[in-house]
């Protein structure tokens, strides 16, 4: 069988799968989800092991720290795995939700319910937590899934659907409703792309270039999680303090999200009494400041920076570097975000209310904030549970999106004889 025969057996089987799925019930996957975590616990050092040899390998590689960071897997990161397919099992069932409900002029009864799509295929890089995330979130809202694990995560990704695997089979769920495509082969990922009519919707989770790539190729509708050229704007009301606390945690919390800060924008109002102070905080943290020239020439005689670019305003750096410019007015900062920003998460840091308003009016991203870290975009934060990505496009799905997301609706249409004229 080559891959392409391969890729298309495992989807079929999936499909096969994702019928009965999708008629259980609430209790019954609440326990599969149940199952899935305490397996997780079960096997985490077989998990463990799996991913020490992935990070062996990427370390051979010459892996840069941000991606190896993604890669890792730790007894508490497993818990913490684990510990969201709990928290699934607590929110509401999306399946079955009466959505419209009325009669017609002609005495016909119509419903609108929830349902799932059927066939999710999940496409991600060096995640491995993203098999847990998509299997337990796919089976919640009652889809099969397909995931597709980079070849950095490969044994992590394919020691975790195992179990997750078998441990939803042995709770009763269909066989194969969570599958795996295993080969490192990236024509794998094209095979998968294909399926239309067999897999329902794609989703990718990675860098720029998988997205592209899946946006541009696939001939199965994709929900596209964006990249993460986020900003944080300081306007010139902003309590500098507030400012300063702001961003360091944007840009610092964590280098290698999708949410953290790239970019830092200040009106030059404030550029002097700000800047000094965050560059030189940033500056010991490790963090290559990428400064314009009025930028550059607030920075403190013992901190170095490097000539911002084009190129600069572009880059999600995924890692210790930040682009700062300066700008003359909320206008000028919203202009540079719409140009140069990827639609996912922006801030603002600001007392003006007719500023902050005008930022988060005109700002095109799928969260935008007030006086507060680009950090909370995400599922958990937002109350949604695990996510399964953050969409930057605006039909289906936008921002951190769940189990609402991974669902359609069908009309349920109840009559007594009507037939039309």
């Amino acid at each position: 069988m080559d891959l392409q025969e391969e890729v298309r057996s495992i989807a079929l089987d999936a499909q096969a799968a994702s019928r009965p799925l999708g008629l259980t019930t609430t209790q019954q996957r609440n326990d599969a989800l149940a199952a899935m975590a305490q397996a997780l616990r079960e096997n985490a050092s077989t998990i463990v092991a799996a991913n020490a040899a992935d990070m062996e390998a990427a370390r051979e590689k010459g892996t840069k720290e941000s991606l190896l960071d993604r890669l890792l897997l730790t007894p508490e990161r497993l818990e913490d795995m684990a510990s969201a397919l709990e928290d699934l099992i607590a929110l509401p069932d999306p399946l079955g939700e009466v959505q419209q409900q009325r009669t017609l002029y002609n005495g016909l009864q119509l419903r609108r319910v929830s349902v799932p799509l059927g066939v999710v295929a999940v496409v991600y890089e060096a995640r491995p937590n993203v098999t847990a995330d998509a299997a337990g979130i796919c089976l919640k809202s009652g889809n099969a899934a397909v995931l597709r694990g980079g070849s950095l995560a490969a044994r992590s990704c394919a020691a975790i659907s195992r179990v997750l695997a078998q441990a939803a089979e042995g709770a009763g769920m269909p066989k194969n409703c969570i599958c795996s495509i295993t080969s490192t082969d990236r024509a794998a990922t094209d095979a998968l792309m294909q399926l239309h009519g067999v897999v329902d919707v794609l989703i990718p989770r990675g860098g720029a270039g998988l997205i592209k790539h899946c946006v541009e190729s696939s001939k199965v509708p994709v929900i596209e999680t964006g990249t993460g050229n986020c900003h944080v704007y300081v306007h010139e009301s902003a309590d500098l303090g507030m400012a300063h606390d702001i961003i360091m945690n944007a840009k610092c919390r964590r280098y290698g999200v999708c949410n953290a800060a790239e970019t830092l924008l200040v009106d030059a109002a404030v550029s002097e009494a700000f800047l000094p102070r965050v560059m030189k905080d940033m500056a010991a943290k490790g963090v290559v400041l990428h400064a314009c020239e009025r930028a550059a020439a607030c920075a403190p005689a013992d901190v170095a920076c490097v000539s911002a670019t084009k190129y600069d305003w572009e880059t999600e750096y995924l890692g210790p570097e930040l682009a700062i410019r300066v700008v003359d007015g909320v206008q000028q900062a919203i202009d540079h975000v719409n140009r140069y920003g990827t639609k996912h998460s922006e801030a603002i840091v600001a007392s003006d209310a007719a500023a902050a308003n005008a930022f988060q009016a005109q700002v095109d991203a799928s969260a935008v904030y007030v006086n507060a870290s680009t950090a909370f975009t995400d599922g958990g934060q937002f109350g949604l549970g695990a996510e399964i990505g953050i969409s930057t496009q605006k039909l289906h799905a936008r921002g951190p999106f769940a189990l609402q997301a991974l669902t359609s609706y069908k009309y349920l249409i109840n009559g007594e004889g009507q037939v039309r004229d």
